[in-house]
C-alpha cells in the first residue's frame, strides 16, 4: 500500500484559499483532485459533497439553507461540471459574503468547457490545474521509467504490476468514452472518438494535418476541430502552438499534438512493458511528450510552444515569461548531442538558456550555453 503522495500545488492551494472566496482545482478524472482536497479538508473545518452522488446533490436543493448551515466551514463541491447551472448560485452567495476560503470546487473539465464558471465567478475565483503525478512528486515512490511507461494517473502508476496498470488504463479509456464525455452533455459516437483517439496516438508529437486526419475518420474538418477541442478541454491531449517569432525563416504554423499522459498513449498503442516501449518506434516521441508535460506542468507560469522551420530545424519546447525565453530539445539517450537544427535556432534566438533533456544521471554543460539535464533535475526558478 502507498500512503498519501504530496502534490506540488499544495502550497499554492493554501495561498489561494487565503485570498479568494472560491478556489477551483481542475484536471482530468482520477488524477488525484479528491484525494488532495480531502487531505486539506482533514485539517480545517469543512464539509465535502460528491456531486456524482444523488444524496449529496439533493443537499443543494435549497442552497441558501445549506450555505447558512455551513457558513463557518469550507464547502468542497466535487465534480462540479455535473451542475454547470450552479455557478450563478455560487456567485450570488459569494457576493453576500466574500470572505476568503469559502468554497473549494473540483472539476474534471477545463474552465473553457465549464463556461458558466468563467462568466459567473469572474473576480471571485482562483483556478488551479492538477495533473496526474509528476516526476518530482513520485520520486521515492516509483521510478521514472515506471512513471513514463504507466503514466501519472495514481491508479495506474501505483498498481501492483504492469498488467494491473495496463488494465486500469484500458478501463479508464473505455469509461472516458462511454460515460465521461456524455456526462458533460457532449454527443460523439463512440466508434468515432475511439478511432480519433487511436489516430492521435499514432500522430503523437507530430504537427496536425487536419485534412488527412478528418478524411481518415470520415468527418468534416470543423467537426474534427470540435472533437479535438473537447479532448483538449478534458485534459486528454495537448495542442502545442507554434512559436511566434520575427526570425527570418519559414516556420511551420500548425500545432503539434500530444496525448498528455504517456500511460494512456502506451495503452492505446498496446505497449505494456518497458522493454517493448524502448524497442518501439514511438519511444522517442513518447519521451518527448513525457518530458514536455513534466516541464510545462512544473513551470505553469511560462507560455509553451514549439518551433520548426520548413527546412526541418526544430526546438521541441520553447518557454516564454516576462521577456525571457528558455528552449529545450528532448533526446532519449544517455549520451545526447544537440542536433544541427537546434544549434541553428539557438544561435538565431539567443535564449537565456538552452537545454537538452535526456535520462542522464547528472546535469552538465555540453557546450557553452547548452546544458544536458534530466527532467527530474530541471529547475528554472
Amino acid at each position: 500500500m502507498h500512503g498519501y503522495v504530496k502534490r506540488i500545488i499544495e502550497k499554492e492551494l493554501h495561498g489561494a484559499l487565503a485570498r479568494s472566496p472560491a478556489v477551483a482545482i481542475l484536471g482530468p478524472r482520477q488524477c488525484g483532485k479528491s484525494t488532495t482536497a480531502k487531505m486539506l479538508l482533514g485539517n480545517i473545518p469543512s464539509v465535502y459533497l460528491d456531486l456524482q452522488d444523488r444524496v449529496d446533490r439533493n443537499k443543494l436543493t435549497e442552497p441558501e439553507l445549506f450555505f447558512d448551515r455551513y457558513r463557518d466551514k469550507l464547502i468542497c463541491l466535487d465534480e462540479i461540471q455535473l451542475l454547470p447551472d450552479f455557478f450563478s448560485v455560487l456567485r450570488s452567495e459569494i457576493d453576500k459574503d466574500r470572505r476568503p476560503g469559502r468554497f473549494l470546487i473540483l472539476g474534471s473539465a477545463s474552465r473553457d468547457l465549464i463556461r458558466q464558471s468563467t462568466e459567473s465567478l469572474a473576480g471571485r475565483i482562483s483556478y488551479m490545474d492538477l495533473t496526474p503525478f509528476l516526476l518530482k512528486e513520485i520520486a521515492g515512490v516509483s521510478s521514472w521509467s515506471d512513471l513514463w511507461l504507466r503514466g501519472g494517473f495514481p491508479g495506474s502508476v501505483l498498481a501492483v504490476n504492469n498488467s494491473d496498470s495496463f488494465d486500469w488504463r484500458l478501463d479508464f479509456i473505455r469509461t472516458f468514452m462511454e460515460r465521461d464525455i456524455p456526462g458533460l452533455g457532449i454527443t460523439i459516437p463512440i466508434p468515432v472518438i475511439e478511432r480519433l483517439w487511436m489516430l492521435l496516438a499514432h500522430y503523437h508529437g507530430q504537427t496536425i494535418n487536419y485534412h488527412k486526419l478528418a478524411a481518415a475518420i470520415d468527418i468534416s474538418i470543423p467537426t474534427l476541430k470540435k472533437y479535438l477541442t473537447i479532448l483538449k478541454q478534458t485534459y486528454m491531449i495537448r495542442l502545442l502552438p507554434p512559436f511566434e517569432t520575427n526570425i527570418k525563416k519559414r516556420l511551420i504554423k500548425s500545432p503539434k499534438v500530444y496525448l498528455r499522459d504517456s500511460g494512456i498513449l502506451h495503452a492505446l498503442l498496446e505497449i505494456e512493458t518497458y522493454d517493448f516501449l524502448l524497442a518501439n518506434p514511438v519511444a522517442g516521441a513518447s519521451w518527448e511528450g513525457f518530458v514536455i508535460e513534466n516541464i510545462v506542468a512544473q513551470h505553469n507560469r511560462w507560455r509553451p510552444s514549439f518551433l520548426r522551420t520548413s527546412n526541418g530545424a526544430e526546438i521541441d519546447l520553447v518557454l516564454e515569461r516576462a521577456g525571457q525565453c528558455r528552449v529545450f530539445e528532448c533526446k532519449l539517450s544517455k549520451a545526447p548531442k544537440p542536433s544541427r537544427g537546434f544549434h541553428e535556432l539557438v544561435s538565431s534566438m539567443k535564449p537565456e538558456s538552452a537545454w537538452i533533456i535526456a535520462p542522464v544521471d547528472e546535469p552538465y554543460e555540453i557546450e557553452k550555453g547548452i546544458f544536458v539535464c534530466s527532467p527530474w533535475h530541471l529547475n528554472l526558478e
